[in-house]
């Protein structure tokens, strides 16, 4: 029987997670480009690590991490080359932020809820977030509370970080899509277009109460690759598809 694969230490989710030719009228679904041969591409050809490092960093074997980069690399130039789309997602990864701040593990029963947190009220711009603030229900009440740092580098990071501290859902107020594909690769559900008291809106959600928008929101967008959309009303006017938001 063959021995199961062993997970790669990732330590963020990307920003971006669709690339494509401008010129090219390729509509097909492309490669897909899995989450641990994107964090080889980026700790070997954007971080400057040798292949040695990456895979000490990564847990893995020297010879699993070459096999692992030539694969992406081969899937970067067909999209150079072949004008042929590209997509991350999956893989067998696990996230590893570098947040180790979170210590208290919740239970097997335990639905944890994660706010952007900004002087106990709701922070608006998901990418921009320092602080969160966790809370675990069961049976339907608040049973502990925690506070973590994040001051991490854009979306992406952030969504590593919810991941390793176990979120189940996330209370924000503005995201953009690079961020909402971060956190469905994730696995973590979202409640974004919410503002005000943090502690309020948790016990709102937990009520059937709250009211935001998650559908459409994008009040504004981090700084890597969204442009900002400022709205007085909260809502993003523009159009929205996989790619992203694009104003008309």
């Amino acid at each position: 029987m063959a021995r199961p694969c062993r997970q790669r230490r990732i330590m963020r989710f990307p920003d971006h997670w669709l690339f494509s030719a401008e010129d090219s009228e390729k509509k097909d679904d492309g490669n897909i480009m899995t989450l641990d041969e994107y964090e080889a591409v980026r700790l070997i050809d954007y971080e400057g690590l040798t292949q040695e490092q990456c895979a000490e960093y990564m847990n893995v074997g020297r010879t699993t991490v070459t096999a692992i980069y030539d694969s992406a690399r081969r899937k970067l130039a067909s999209l150079i080359v072949d004008g042929k789309r590209l997509r991350i997602s999956g893989g067998v990864y696990v996230v590893t932020s570098g947040k180790n701040s979170v210590m208290e593990k919740k239970g097997e029963e335990t639905m944890r809820i994660a706010v952007t947190y900004e002087d106990g009220q709701v922070f608006q711009h998901f990418g921009h977030t320092r602080t969160f603030k966790l809370y675990d229900v069961n049976e339907g009440k608040i049973v502990g509370e925690q506070i973590i740092e994040s001051d991490g580098p854009g979306h992406g990071y952030l969504a590593g970080v919810l991941k390793e501290a176990q979120a189940d859902l996330l209370i924000c107020g503005g995201i953009g899509m690079g961020a909402r594909n971060a956190l469905a690769e994730a696995g973590i559900e979202l409640f974004a277009g919410v503002s005000g008291n943090a502690d309020a809106a948790v016990r709102a959600y937990l009520n059937g109460e709250l009211q935001g928008n998650s559908d459409g929101f994008c009040n504004h967008h981090d700084h890597q690759g969204d442009h900002d959309c400022h709205h007085e009303d909260g809502e993003c006017h523009h159009g929205h598809d996989e790619e992203g938001c694009h104003c008309h």
